[in-house]
Formats: structure tokens, sequence, C-alpha cells
């Protein structure tokens, strides 16, 4: 691909991001797009064949750029007291970044396009592995080992955090996901303490 092809690509994935936070997925058309990114629409179809497919590179690209970012503040952490500090964090960047839009309006649009289900679902695989890297990480020689299984844990985990999204969405109030971090915090010497404590690894019935 020359060096201009891809700068058109890129261009049109990142006014594909833009709008998809700014109007949403109904909102997300080869008109609206291709105004930001100020090209004639029919690139849009020479590119990527379809609407819906540039709107999952525009997911591609902010997902893997956030996921980057949460390897890097999440890789040396073993306490949940961290956790939940990095975590607040990261969920604000999210915001700003327009990232957890861009996911809960991916999210609604494969709701009404059956076709875009399972893209939309595999896309969220990679996350559900990386929290089971985490929580492997913390949980590992501790008696919750043994009793839940570490990719329900992970499974849970993701799916906590995006269904905090779409009901904050809806309030168009995040007063709330805000107050569970502070609670996090508030429980997180007593989750460290039973961790740090739980090196039983016996019978757990």
């Amino acid at each position: 691909m020359g060096k201009a092809a891809a700068g058109t690509r890129d261009r049109l994935v990142r006014a594909a991001l833009k709008t998809l936070t700014q109007h949403g997925f109904s909102g997300a058309t080869a008109r609206t797009i291709a105004a930001e990114a100020r090209v004639n629409q029919a690139l849009i179809f020479y590119h990527f064949g379809s609407v819906d497919h540039l709107l999952l590179a525009a997911l591609d690209a902010t997902s893997e750029d956030r996921l980057a970012r949460y390897r890097s503040w999440l890789a040396d952490i073993n306490k949940f007291s961290d956790l939940v500090d990095a975590m607040d964090r990261l969920y604000k960047e999210d915001i700003v970044s327009g990232h957890i839009t861009a996911v809960q309006e991916m999210v609604a649009g494969a709701s009404s396009v059956p076709a875009l289900r399972r893209q939309v679902l595999e896309r969220m695989t990679p996350w559900v592995a990386f929290a089971r890297e985490v929580l492997g990480r913390m949980v590992s020689g501790t008696v919750v080992e043994k009793m839940v299984s570490i990719d329900d844990l992970a499974f849970a985990a993701v799916a906590f955090y995006f269904g905090i999204e779409t009901l904050t969405n809806l309030a168009g109030d995040r007063a709330q996901a805000q107050a569970l971090f502070e609670a996090g915090r508030r429980l997180a010497p007593v989750v460290d303490a039973v961790l740090q404590s739980a090196s039983w690894v016996g019978e757990t019935a």
C-alpha cells in the first residue's frame, strides 16, 4: 500500500471514530464520515468495502491503542488497591479519548445489525484474555485460584466494566461509576489482606 493510500485509510479511520463518538452508530453514515475526513465518500467503499467494515477498523484502532495503554499501566500491579487506582485513571482516559463511547455504540449497533454481532464480540476476546492475565497474577497461589475459575472471573470483570458504562450512558451521568471506584478504594485494603492471607489451598467446601 502506498503512502497516500495509507494516509487516506488512516484519515478515514480517525474520522469514523470521531463520528461514532459524536453522532453514534446510527449517525455514522458514509456521508458524515467522509465529510469529517474531507474526502469523497466513494473512498470509504474503495478502501474498506462498506461503512460497517470501516467502523470495525475504527474499533480495532481504538481498542489496540487502549489495550496497549492498559498493559503498560497494569504490567506490575499485584495489589487490588493499586488496581483500583489504575482502573480509575484508565476509565477517565477511556471517556476522554472516546474509546468507551465507541465501544458502546458498536455494541448497540451490533444488536440491530446481526452481521456485526460476531465481529464485535470477537473484538472483546483480547480484553478478556488480558483480564485473565491480570487477575491470574493477583490471585495466583491463593484460595481464590482454587475456588473460582479465572476464565469466569475475567469474563465477569470485562462484562462488569462495560455493563457499568452501559447503565451510566443511559442515565447520562457517570457519577455512579465514580462512586463505585471510591467504594473499591475503601474495600481494597480488605481484599488485599484476604488475598495475602489466603495461602491455604486445601478443601474449600
